[in-house]
Order: structure tokens, then C-alpha cells, then sequence
């Protein structure tokens, strides 16, 4: 078959799809002038880029929908704590297989380099282009995630203008902070209920709202212009700030960081005052499908300890510093979570917070409009920090690949002055700002959990393959129980990826075959190896 494609793979085709990198080359190419990246890191510093990155839009919006549920998901009510622990379990997993490889390896790439060291040059290219689903697109969810949040707080600031007698009204158009495919969306459910002669006012607020946004938007030939500007802002200063180096980037996230952790107390503390044990019965109204179900939409809360690995190479003392950074931050997050999921859940019966900004709707609905102003400020900070870290990695991944041949070599340039892949930090910017202002958070979280899932999983494989091919190399850290951790961490993220919709299933796979077909027409044929 592959030999349709042109003759690419003629006789040893094969064993070109699995040629490796040894460790050694690995480590041997990040000391190459041309493509050497500023080492100034320290584990303070990889901690924070994991808690920016980790905490952000998961835990102030879908930890909502995972505990009240809605589409194709069933939530899980108070057991969303639960939830949060067993993916808590699953990510410790691959963050003890990320910590080993990070120290053995330190080197920009992440899993993708990981592979290309242990399962071959075909996986390896197949696990880069997945990672795009985490950093990238992720990211994109963030953003729009943010956007939500930004627009709360103006609404915020207008009530607040208003207690002082001033008649301030920061506001947003319609149509510059709604995503086109939601207000699409709405205005052909709106126009399918209205051929049916439904009664409008049974169809959710919100579609309602996006569908008058969509009919009202102006028209450029006769197409509505609905765009998410806000969205797009935020991507292009994150962008400017990662382009400008990595010192700059992690001193940036370490004040956002520092700011989030603050607000995020403040809700602990005064929502607390606001728990009623009663809300926690029934503890599991849905079960174990309820768990399982709310775990795989709030494993996107987890995301982003790994993205600690991709700046290995610039850490100073990476053999320490890495696992410190990786573990540290999974834990503080967890601990973080738990008590997020105990104080929210009894808050507010567990079926009325679907919401969008869960944490500021519970105390709306007390009359709280202060506190949620200051919570959407928080927010706003903590999705700004968990930007951070994804757009600084996706660009180092692409800079991995170009420097392996896998991607042009424009793509492995680093900038005179600030040191930085600047070429793919761009393009990574312009994508990521271009998919917020135009797509649904829904479909983007649900493409990035499956794409990390399987990132994980094969990181897990790695430690298992790399322990048996080379069992006496050096580890600076040795992930325990080996093979037991790595196949906890397979097994926990296949159960994961079970609960995902189909739907979610098709576009990771159509998106695989995407990222083949550049692969052979492309990455085989230039790949250093070869």
C-alpha cells in the first residue's frame, strides 16, 4: 500500500518507520550553537509553569458541567471529588513516567522526543502531531474559556460603576465575543424549532442569545461577521510575551500564578461560610458511570504538568529540577481540586451548576454580585497563566521536529537575541488565535483530552520499552514499581479515552490521518536519520 505513495517505502521501508534516536544523540544536539536554547530555569520556576498551566479554564468552567452534567455526559454531583482523585491517580501515573524521562532526557519535545527514542520515527512524528491536540488546541479551549470569563467581568464592572453613581459600561458586541461555530449552531437549532412550530421559549437561553447575535451580526457578501476577538486578544499578548524569552515568560507566570492561588483561596474561604451538608446527598446520584463520566471531562483540568518537560532545555540543573517541577505541581493542583469540588458541590445542589463560570454563578445566585466580580477575576488571571506554559511548549515541539528533519528547517530557527524558536512561535500563535475566535470550547476540550490521553499512555509504554532495551543507563530518577506504574498509567487513560464520545473518536482519527499523510509526503523523506 505504502508503495502507491511514490515508492516511499521500498524495501526496508519498515525498519525506516522504526529507526530510533539514541539518548545520547539526543542529548548531543542541544549543545549545537545554531540551535541552542538559554538554559535559566530553577525548580521554583518549573513548579509554577506547572501549577500555571494545570490550574486554569478547567477548574473554572468544566468542573460545572462534570458535576451536573449535559450533552453526552452524565455528572457526578458531590462525587466529583471522586472524579478529581481518580484522575489525580491516572495523571500520577504519567507524571512519575514523565519525571524519569525528563531527567534522563533533557531535552525540548516532550513525548515526542520520549518516542523517537524508544518506539521509532513513525510513532515518535505520530505523537508530535497529537501533541498539537494538547498544547495548541487546548490552548485555543483556554482562550475561549477566557473570553467567557473577560466578558463577566466587564458585566461586573458596569454593576459596580453603577453603586457609585457612575454610568460606566465597558461592553463587547455580540458579534466580537461569540464563536461562529456556536452562533451558527444556535441560529439552525432556532430555525429548526421554529419550521417544527416548537415553542421557542423551551430552548435554552443561551442558544437563543447566540442565535439573535448570529441573525443581527453584520455582513461582509452576504456572510455574518462572528468573531472572538477577545479570544484572539489574549492568544497574540501570550504569544508576544513567550516570543520574547523564556525568562521573561516564566517571571510573567509566576506573578499570574502567585495571583490565581490568591482567588482561588478567597473562594475556599468565603464559600465555605455558604456549605450546606445537605447538598452533598445523594453523594453519587449517577454511580460509577457519573465518576467516570465527569473524570473524563475534568481530566482537562489536569493537563499541563507535562508541559513542564518542554522546557527541559532550558533548566539549569534538569536532573533535579525536572521531576521536582513535574510531581510538585500534580500535587499542589490535586490538593487544590478536592477542596475546589468539596466547597462548590456544597455550595448548590449539584444539578444547578452547569454553567459556564461555575465558581462565580453560585455566588450570584446568593446575591454575591461582588464575589463573583472578584472570581472572575481570578479566573481571568488563571486562564491568562495557563496560556503560558502551552504556548511556550507547542512551539519547542515543533522545534524538536524540524530539528530531527520532521518539519521544514525554518521551523528549528532560534532568534539571535531572545533565544527563542521564534519562526514556530508565530505560526503557533496566528493558529491557536485563529481557532479561539472561530470554534466551541465543547469540541475543543473534549479533541485535546484524547490527544493527551494517548500521549500519556504511549510515555507509559516508553519507560517499559527504554527499562528493557537499556536497564543500565543512568537515571537521575527512577519511576517505581516498573512496569506496574506504566501500565497504571496506560490503563487509567484507555479507561478515559473509553468514556469520550464517539464523535470525539472520528476527529482524532481523521486528524492521525491527516498527520500520516504529511509524515510520508514530507518527514520520511527528510528526516536526518535517513
Amino acid at each position: 500500500m505504502f508503495n502507491l505513495l511514490g515508492g516511499m517505502l521500498p524495501g526496508n521501508g519498515l525498519k525506516k518507520l522504526l529507526r530510533r534516536k539514541s539518548l545520547d544523540h539526543l542529548v548531543g544536539e542541544t549543545t549545537d550553537p545554531e540551535h541552542q536554547l538559554r538554559r535559566t530555569l530553577g525548580p521554583v520556576q518549573l513548579t509554577m509553569l506547572g501549577v500555571g498551566a494545570i490550574v486554569g479554564a478547567g477548574i473554572f468552567s468544566t468542573v460545572g458541567t462534570a458535576a451536573a452534567g449535559g450533552g453526552d455526559h452524565v455528572g457526578a454531583g458531590p462525587a466529583l471529588v471522586v472524579s478529581f482523585l481518580l484522575v489525580a491517580v491516572a495523571c500520577g501515573f504519567a507524571a512519575l513516567c514523565y519525571a524519569e524521562f525528563a531527567a534522563m532526557v533533557p531535552v525540548s519535545g516532550s513525548a515526542y522526543t520520549y518516542a523517537y527514542a524508544t518506539l521509532g520515527e513513525l510513532a515518535a512524528w505520530l505523537i508530535g502531531w497529537d501533541l498539537i491536540l494538547e498544547y495548541a488546541i487546548s490552548n485555543a479551549a483556554v482562550a475561549v474559556s477566557w473570553s467567557a470569563y473577560f466578558q463577566t467581568l466587564l458585566a461586573s464592572i458596569h454593576i459596580h460603576a453603577a453603586w457609585l453613581g457612575l454610568d460606566f459600561r465597558p461592553h463587547i458586541p455580540g458579534w466580537l465575543g461569540t464563536d461562529l461555530i456556536t452562533a451558527a449552531r444556535s441560529a439552525r437549532e432556532v430555525a429548526a424549532a421554529h419550521l417544527a412550530n416548537a415553542d421557542l421559549s423551551k430552548l435554552d437561553p443561551d442558544t437563543l442569545q447566540a442565535a439573535q447575535i448570529y441573525a443581527g451580526a453584520p455582513r461582509l457578501l452576504g456572510l455574518p461577521i462572528v468573531f472572538n476577538l477577545p479570544a484572539f486578544g489574549i492568544v497574540v499578548l501570550v504569544t508576544w510575551i513567550v516570543f520574547i524569552g523564556i525568562r521573561e515568560t516564566a517571571r510573567f507566570n509566576t506573578a499570574l500564578v502567585i495571583g490565581k492561588l490568591a482567588i482561588v483561596v478567597f473562594f475556599l474561604v468565603l464559600g465555605s461560610f455558604y456549605v450546606h451538608p445537605s447538598n452533598w446527598v445523594p453523594f453519587a446520584p449517577n454511580g460509577l458511570k457519573g465518576i467516570s463520566s465527569a473524570a473524563a471531562i475534568i481530566f482537562f483540568a489536569y493537563i499541563g504538568f507535562d508541559a513542564v518537560s518542554t522546557a527541559a532545555e532550558e533548566t539549569r540543573n534538569p536532573q533535579r529540577d525536572m521531576p521536582i517541577g513535574i510531581i510538585a505541581s500534580l500535587i499542589i493542583c490535586t490538593v487544590i481540586y478536592v477542596a475546589v469540588a468539596i466547597v462548590l458541590t456544597g455550595m448548590a445542589k449539584w444539578n444547578t451548576l452547569g454553567s459556564a463560570e461555575p465558581l462565580s454563578a453560585v455566588f450570584k445566585v446568593l446575591g454575591q454580585n461582588w464575589t463573583a466580580g472578584v472570581i472572575a477575576v481570578g479566573a481571568v488571571i488563571a486562564t491568562t497563566s495557563a496560556m503560558v506554559p502551552y504556548q511556550a511548549g507547542q512551539p519547542r515541539i515543533f522545534f524538536a521536529m524540524g530539528r530531527d528533519g520532521l518539519l521544514p528547517p525554518w521551523a528549528a530557527k532560534v532568534h539571535p537575541r531572545f533565544r527563542t524558536p521564534h519562526v514556530t512561535t508565530f505560526i503557533t500563535g496566528v493558529v491557536v488565535a485563529l481557532c479561539a475566535s472561530i470554534f466551541n470550547i465543547n469540541e475543543l476540550v473534549e479533541l485535546t483530552n484524547i490527544g493527551t490521553l494517548f500521549a500519556f499512555a504511549l510515555v507509559g509504554l516508553g519507560i517499559i520499552i527504554l527499562r528493557h532495551k537499556d536497564p543500565h543507563r543512568d537515571r537521575p530518577f527512577r519511576t517505581p514499581l516498573v512496569p506496574w506504574v506504566p501500565l497504571g498509567a496506560i490503563a487509567c487513560c484507555g479507561y478515559l479515552m473509553c468514556e469520550l464520545p464517539l464523535m470525539t473518536w472520528i476527529r482524532f482519527f481523521g486528524w492521525m490521518a491527516v498527520g500520516l499523510l504529511l509524515y510520508f509526503f514530507y518527514g520520511f523523506r527528510h528526516s536526518r536519520l535517513g
